[in-house]
């Protein structure tokens, strides 16, 4: 019943369709919370992606042991994972990206062996990466073989991948693992042991709080096509051995705070360009602009000894001085004189300050200077 226009919530009478399997009510304007009757136990595919569902996942699916895809993705949920997600042991896809679901990835996903994506993108999830996440590629075949009319997928899934979002169909998804994390407010360093996921295919931490360098183990995601660590706050260098990756399609390590140089220009990193790189102003290399060498200045042409250089300076600075030095004198005279020819007041007073000095010095002259000099006239004794 997907790509419709139905609205309302869900009918309580889906409760009576006991050995019901596939669930599809994606795409279309169904609202209110999540029904707490959704516990049946044959349930294998929930698709309720799209709608306008509200509320919390506490108290639905719960004994939906058998569930291999739930999709609520695109949709309006809040509150946090249950830890009842770990009890989902045939879980395969878990889509609950684009709602308002915040707290810390609960630890009991660790418990599910049989996970092929897992997309909880655009929340508002917190804490650290789980360092125990498990994939496993080959569950599809293994079912299928087993089990092929029951648990063969019945319906596409939108992934998002290389940055841009993609309908899978069921034949395509059987190969299709990945980790999608990206846009929330995950914290802390990328844990070594992601490098362990060595079969999925896509791998987005982006735009995150996420610190510390780029593992080097990430080269040992052998299979990986699309890896975005993009606008967070990583440090240190790019590991060379990332250039191993030769499934890589897209990479992107832009806005963080990485340094050294970029990954050399080779196989499949020879196809990247500088937006992959961008927004780390210590990275260097190419594609970027900015070069890892820094360019020596040419020596300077052989010129006179050192003592000759002194001696030829020292002269010079006595011509400049000699010529500053009159320069700067005749200035002021014609300042001065410029000043008393247009103030007549000011005229007065300067050939009245210049008269006086005159005066004084002459009279200090004669009465120091003249004085041993001066002859004495005895009047004559009488």
């Amino acid at each position: 019943m997907s790509d419709n226009h139905f609205s309302g919530r869900v009918p309580s009478s889906f409760d009576f369709l006991l050995y019901l399997q596939v669930f599809d009510l994606s795409n279309n304007n169904i609202s209110g919370t999540l029904p707490s009757f959704f516990n049946s136990s044959n349930l294998l595919h929930v698709y309720l992606s799209r709608n306008m569902l509200q509320g919390s996942l506490e108290h639905a699916f719960q004994k939906s042991f058998e569930l291999i895809t739930l999709d609520l993705s695109h949709n309006h949920l809040t509150g946090s994972i249950p830890k009842w997600i770990g009890e989902f042991s045939q879980l395969s896809f878990l889509l609950l990206g684009y709602n308002n679901l915040y707290g810390s990835i609960p630890t009991q996903l660790c418990k599910l062996n049989e996970l092929s994506f897992i997309d909880l993108s655009h929340n508002n999830f917190s804490g650290h990466i789980l360092p125990c996440l498990r994939f496993k590629s080959s569950i599809w075949f293994i079912l299928l073989e087993e089990y092929p009319s029951e648990y063969s997928l019945r319906e596409p899934l939108v992934i998002a991948s290389k940055s841009v979002s993609y309908s899978y169909s069921p034949s395509i998804l059987y190969y299709m693992t990945g980790l999608d994390l990206s846009c929330n407010s995950l914290s802390g360093a990328i844990p070594p042991e992601i490098g362990n996921l060595n079969h999925i295919h896509v791998l987005n931490l982006s735009n995150n709080h996420l610190i510390g360098p780029i593992p080097q183990t990430l080269s040992n995601l052998s299979e990986v096509e699309s890896l975005d660590l993009s606008n967070n706050s990583l440090n240190g260098e790019i590991p060379p051995q990332l250039v191993q990756l030769h499934s890589l399609a897209y990479f992107s390590v832009a806005n963080n705070n990485l340094s050294g140089k970029t990954p050399e220009m080779v196989a499949q990193f020879s196809t990247f360009s500088k937006s992959s790189y961008e927004g780390n102003p210590l990275l260097c290399g190419p594609p970027l602009l900015n070069s890892c060498t820094k360019e020596v200045p040419p020596p300077p042409p052989p010129g006179p000894s050192t003592d000759e250089k002194e001696e030829s300076s020292v002269i010079i600075d006595a011509q400049v001085f000699c010529v500053s030095f009159v320069v700067t004198y005749i200035m002021v005279l014609l300042g001065i004189a410029a000043v008393l020819y247009m103030n007549p007041d000011w005229r007065r007073a300067w050939f009245n300050f210049i008269e006086k000095s005159i005066n004084t010095c002459y009279y200090f002259v004669v009465d120091n200077l003249l004085k041993p000099f001066r002859i004495r006239v005895r009047k004559p004794l009488v």
